[in-house]
């Protein structure tokens, strides 16, 4: 039977529209980068956001489907352009600024960008990669002063652009299944790939992470969004939070532990999103300095890499903070499970709840989620029996932007995570290593991740990575680098007597290397590859 429903499209116009009307009063706070505050409200946003719109496609020329690079931190400007290029029918594809300069050229040369939207502090960085991105024609300037001098093409400045702009731009009509945003993964093997989301599976994600076995946000919440716009598009914040009629708080370039303490206090920060090493930052500087009063956070949520259940007790005991750790990847737009406990788990022990909500979570309705063992059947889900963890969904890519290759794709549509894990009955899910850092040793397979995990539970243990090294005898063997607390210096065997309990003997590392800091990759995770070339180069010694 055809014409039982209306047709309505599920956009981002539909969004910011919905925001409009219902939650004009709400604010978005930013902080600039010299230090200033900036307040305003959705109303306020919206009109602006039309005025950006109409210059888009009276000023710069941008036509439906054309990328509009973004190179700037979070805030106010870059929420805006979250809505304008999208809403005219173009694609909005977030540059990362953490990236290689070479990778960055790649990455806007792969996407044919022609206008770039470039944040003032990041101007000497962009000028670097301008000139071997011959297809630019335009380079908006955001929050730069007026006599600013810079090499890039086709400046203009972004309140000069949207000066004389028209607040009554219409939006044209669009197909929810037209892209609206773009994300390159940060190329851990090969060349950074793309991945083009879709206006209703935005949508879908921003309405799904919303509800209460999610993010559960509304609009009496504040959410201050520590993850970077051009990661993953916030993980969906943006759009979520105007949905939800949350005031937003954006910290531009102020990422240092003192200043997010600062905002969640300020502002009484009810939500935030950041990966682990941001909170371990947080937890440090609050223990130094622990704050005069309750923060109002309900909970922090946590993603990009795994929580240590060691972190959030801590939070716990001594802060009365909730993490919320949740699971996802560029390809999953990103969020695709959340850990939050049920009913039937109000009976368990303390440790056993803990060691619950740091699992990676359950599928959020819109996902599915299997366990693919080696010889390519579903395994049981058991909590017990191992393999690849492969996903689909309403948000999950069906493949890579300007890309035929399939190889992360099952012949029956399902996304390879590359990730190794459990699903237990319930169907939270437990990753225990990507599968090109799981470790063999003698026939037998050690979670470094596991290791990991174990070693920053250790009280003068700050972080810890494990990587494999070549052994003659055993094929690999487990290297830990640790980063010790301040002043701590913790012996190889005690170490071992700690991990003891939970590893058997041939899982424990052989050699414990201590070091000032672990390189980080452009999303804030352990960079592996890096651990690897400094072992390589000898620069891991005792």
């Amino acid at each position: 039977m055809n014409g039982l429903m209306m047709q309505y499209p599920l956009t981002t116009n539909t969004i910011v529209e919905y925001g409009n009307r219902v939650f004009p009063h709400r604010e978005i706070v930013t902080k600039l980068p010299n230090g200033a505050w900036h307040r305003y409200t959705y109303a306020d946003m919206h009109t602006r956001t039309k005025k950006l719109a109409a210059a888009l496609v009276r000023k710069l020329g941008v036509q439906p489907g054309d990328r509009v690079a973004t190179f700037a931190f979070n805030g106010y400007q870059h929420l805006e352009l979250y809505y304008a290029i999208p809403g005219i029918g173009a694609v909005c594809h977030t540059l990362n600024i953490r990236l290689a300069p070479d990778q960055l050229a790649y990455i806007a040369n792969h996407a044919e960008d022609q206008v770039v939207f470039v944040d003032a502090p990041l101007l000497p960085l962009f000028e670097k990669i301008a000139p071997h991105v011959p297809g630019l024609r335009h380079c908006v300037l955001i929050n730069a002063p007026a006599g600013v001098t810079t090499t890039l093409p086709g400046v203009v400045h972004y309140e000069d652009l949207i000066g004389d702009g028209s607040p009554d731009f219409a939006w044209p009509d669009l197909d929810e299944n037209a892209a609206c945003g773009l994300c390159y993964t940060s190329g851990t093997t090969g060349e950074p790939k793309g991945a083009l989301y879709s206006h209703r599976s935005t949508y879908l994600h921003a309405l799904t992470i919303m509800t209460p076995n999610a993010a559960s946000v509304s609009s009496a919440d504040t959410a201050l969004l520590i993850v970077p716009q051009f990661h993953v598009m916030a993980w969906g914040f943006p759009f979520m939070c105007m949905l939800a009629g949350a005031n937003m708080v954006m910290p531009g370039l102020h990422l240092q532990p003192a200043a997010i303490i600062d905002m969640l206090q300020r502002e009484r920060v009810t939500v935030a999103n950041g990966v682990p090493t941001i909170w371990l930052g947080v937890y440090e500087a609050m223990k130094q300095n622990p704050p005069a009063e309750k923060l109002s956070l309900r909970h922090y949520m946590v993603g990009g890499s795994a929580l240590p259940a060691s972190l959030m007790a801590a939070f716990e005991k001594d802060f009365d903070l909730e993490g919320l750790h949740a699971w996802g990847m560029t390809e999953t737009s990103p969020l695709g499970t959340v850990a939050r406990l049920q009913p039937v788990h109000a009976a368990l022990p303390s440790d056993e709840r803990l060691r619950i909500r740091a699992t990676q979570g359950v599928e959020m309705p819109g996902v599915e989620v299997r366990v693919v063992g080696e010889d390519g059947t579903v395994v049981p889900r058991d909590g017990k029996t191992v393999g690849e963890i492969q996903v689909r969904g309403a948000w999950v890519i069906g493949g890579y932007y300007k890309s035929d290759n399939r190889e992360a794709f099952t012949a029956d549509g399902w996304f390879r995570t590359g990730d190794v894990g459990t699903l237990d009955p319930l169907g939270y899910m437990q990753i225990t290593d990507r599968t090109k850092d799981l470790i063999k040793s003698g026939g037998e397979w050690i979670s470094s991740v596991a290791l990991e995990s174990a070693l920053m539970a250790h009280p003068q243990v700050k972080e810890a990575t494990v990587i494999a090294i070549p052994h003659e005898k055993w094929i690999e063997r487990p290297l830990a680098c640790v980063v010790f607390a301040e002043g701590a210096s913790v012996p190889d065997d005690e170490l071992r007597r700690f991990l003891s309990p939970q590893f058997a003997v041939h899982q424990l590392p052989d050699v414990f290397v201590p070091v000032a800091e672990i390189p980080k990759t452009s999303v804030g995770k352990f960079d592996k590859k890096a651990v690897r070339r400094l072992y390589a180069a000898g620069k891991l010694g005792k």
